[in-house]
C-alpha cells in the first residue's frame, strides 16, 4: 500500500492553476509583501491611538539618610526617613492643527497602497509562473519533434543500408546518413536538458523542496485569434487605466504625499492640550512629642519628632496618640489634583517647520512625476503588447505555411534520394529545414499564447480564475 502511495505521489502532475496558487501561497516576495501590509495596519492603529488620551501612573519610594529635607514637612532632619509618593497624569490633544486627522487619512491610504503592492506582486508572480509553465510545454513539444526526427533518421539509415546493398547509392551517402543520426541524438540530448532546466526553474519559482520528480500536465492550447484583436489599442489602454494595479499604486502614493504636506503645514498652527494630574504622598517618621499649635497658623497642629529637634505638621501624625498616622491615612490626607489646558503657539523653531513643509512639497512633486511616468509606461506596454500579439499571430500563420512547404519538399527529396537522383547531403539539408520549420511552428505558437496572456492581463483578465 505504501509503495502504491509513493508511486502516486511521484506521478503527480501540476496544472497551471495549481502552480499559480502554490506560488501565491509560498513565494518569498509575496510573504514579504504580506508583512508590509501588517506594518501598514499597525501604523493605522498608531494613527487611531493619537486621538485617545495619554495616561501614566507614577510611584516612588525613597530612603533619606543623614541630614536631608523631609519632602512632607519641608524641614531638615538628621535621621533616616522613608518617603512614598504616587501620581496619575492624563493628557489629551484638543487641537493640534488637524495633524491627527491627516495622519489617520494617510495611514488609511498607506494601507491601501500596501494592499495594491501585494496584488501587484501576486500578478507578477502569476505571470512569471504562466511563462515558465508554457516554456515547459514548448520544451516538451520540441523534444517530441527531435525524437521523431531521430526516429526518421534511424529509419533512413536502415533504408540507406538497403539502397547501398542494391547499388543505388554510394557508400558516402550512408556515412552522411549515419552522421545525421548522431547529430539528431545530440539534438535530443539538448532538448532533454532544456526541458529539465525549464522544470527546475518553475520548481524553484514555486519554492518546492524537492523538484526531481516535478512535472506538469501535458496541456494542449488551441491557437485561436484573440477577441482583443478586434479591439483598438486605445480602448485596451483605457481599460488598463481602470484596472491595472501599478497605476493604482502610483495614484495612492500621490494621495499619501498630499497628506504629508497637510501634516507638515499643521505644525504652523497652535496646539491646545488638556491635562489632569493626581498625586499623594506619605512618609515614615519617629514618635511625635510636644504637640502644640502652629504659631503661624493656629488651625494647624505641630509636634516635635522624638530624638530630634525637628517639627512635623499634623497631617502626618496623630495629635492625640503622638504616633505617625498609618500610610494609607497619610495618602488620603496628602492627596491633591491639578487640571487645566495648555496652549502652545509656535513662533520660531529654527525654520524646521518651514523646511519640513518644503520637503513634503518636493516629495509631492516627485509623486506627480511618478504617476505621469507610470501612465506613459502603461500606455507604451499596452501598445507594445497589442502589436506583439498581432505580429505573433502572423508569425505563427507564416510558420504553418512554411512547415507545409517543407514537408512537401522533404517528401520529394526523399523520393529522389531513394532512386539515386539526390545525394545524402541535400537530403539532410531538406530534413534540417523541415525540423527547423517544425520547431518554428512550436516557438511561434507558444509565443503567441504567452503574448495573448499579457494582453489579456492588461485588459483585466486574470491568468487563472480566482476561486
Amino acid at each position: 500500500m505504501f509503495f502504491g502511495i509513493s508511486i502516486h505521489a511521484q506521478s503527480k502532475k501540476w496544472t497551471l492553476e495549481e502552480c499559480v496558487n502554490h506560488a501565491l501561497e509560498n513565494n518569498i516576495s509575496i510573504k514579504n509583501s504580506k508583512l508590509d501590509e501588517k506594518l501598514a495596519e499597525i501604523s493605522k492603529s498608531d494613527a487611531i491611538g493619537a486621538f485617545l488620551p495619554s495616561a501614566n501612573a507614577t510611584t516612588s519610594h525613597s530612603w533619606n539618610i543623614g541630614l536631608n529635607q523631609n519632602i512632607t514637612t519641608g524641614l531638615l532632619e538628621n535621621q533616616t526617613t522613608q518617603f512614598t509618593s504616587a501620581g496619575l497624569n492624563v493628557g489629551v490633544d484638543i487641537y493640534n492643527g488637524l495633524q491627527n486627522q491627516y495622519r489617520l487619512r494617510r495611514a488609511n491610504l498607506a494601507k491601501i497602497a500596501s494592499q495594491y503592492q501585494l496584488t501587484k506582486m501576486q500578478e507578477d508572480i502569476a505571470l512569471n509562473v504562466a511563462n515558465s509553465f508554457l516554456q515547459i510545454l514548448f520544451n516538451k513539444e520540441n523534444l517530441k519533434v527531435q525524437q521523431q526526427q531521430l526516429l526518421n533518421n534511424q529509419k533512413q539509415k536502415e533504408r540507406s543500408e538497403q539502397l547501398l546493398q542494391a547499388g543505388i547509392i554510394p557508400r558516402g551517402d550512408l556515412l552522411d546518413i549515419k552522421a545525421n543520426v548522431a547529430s539528431s541524438e545530440q539534438l535530443v540530448i539538448s532538448a532533454e536538458n532544456a526541458l529539465l532546466i525549464s522544470k527546475l526553474s518553475l520548481a524553484q519559482l514555486l519554492q518546492l523542496d524537492s523538484f526531481k520528480d516535478f512535472d506538469i500536465v501535458d496541456q494542449d492550447y488551441e491557437v485561436i485569434q484573440s477577441p482583443l484583436l478586434f479591439e483598438s489599442a486605445e480602448s485596451i489602454y483605457q481599460k488598463a487605466k481602470e484596472t491595472r494595479t501599478e497605476l493604482k499604486i502610483a495614484q495612492t502614493n500621490l494621495e499619501v504625499a498630499e497628506k504629508d504636506v497637510s501634516i507638515a503645514r499643521g505644525a504652523y498652527q497652535p496646539r491646545l492640550q488638556g491635562f489632569y494630574s493626581f498625586s499623594t504622598r506619605a512618609s515614615s517618621i519617629g514618635r511625635v512629642t510636644g504637640v502644640e499649635l502652629d504659631p503661624n497658623n493656629p488651625t494647624t497642629v505641630i509636634g516635635l519628632v522624638e530624638g530630634t529637634n525637628q517639627n512635623v505638621l499634623q497631617p502626618n501624625f496623630n495629635p492625640i496618640l503622638g504616633n505617625p498616622l498609618p500610610i494609607f491615612r497619610q495618602f488620603d490626607n496628602n492627596k491633591g489634583q491639578n487640571f487645566g489646558v495648555q496652549l502652545t503657539i509656535p513662533i520660531f523653531n529654527g525654520m524646521a517647520t518651514r523646511n519640513n513643509v518644503e520637503r513634503s512639497k518636493v516629495a509631492l512633486e516627485r509623486s506627480k512625476i511618478a504617476y505621469e511616468q507610470e501612465e506613459l509606461t502603461l500606455e507604451r506596454n499596452v501598445y507594445t503588447a497589442f502589436t506583439d500579439v498581432k505580429a505573433a499571430l502572423k508569425s505563427y500563420d507564416a510558420a504553418l505555411t512554411t512547415l507545409e512547404a517543407r514537408q512537401e519538399a522533404f517528401i520529394y527529396a526523399k523520393e529522389r534520394f531513394e532512386v539515386g537522383l539526390m545525394n545524402a547531403f541535400d537530403l539532410n539539408q531538406s530534413l534540417v529545414l523541415l525540423t527547423n520549420a517544425q520547431s518554428e511552428v512550436l516557438r511561434t505558437k507558444f509565443d503567441y499564447i504567452f503574448r495573448t496572456k499579457i494582453l489579456e492581463f492588461y485588459f483585466g483578465i486574470p491568468i487563472i480564475k480566482k476561486p
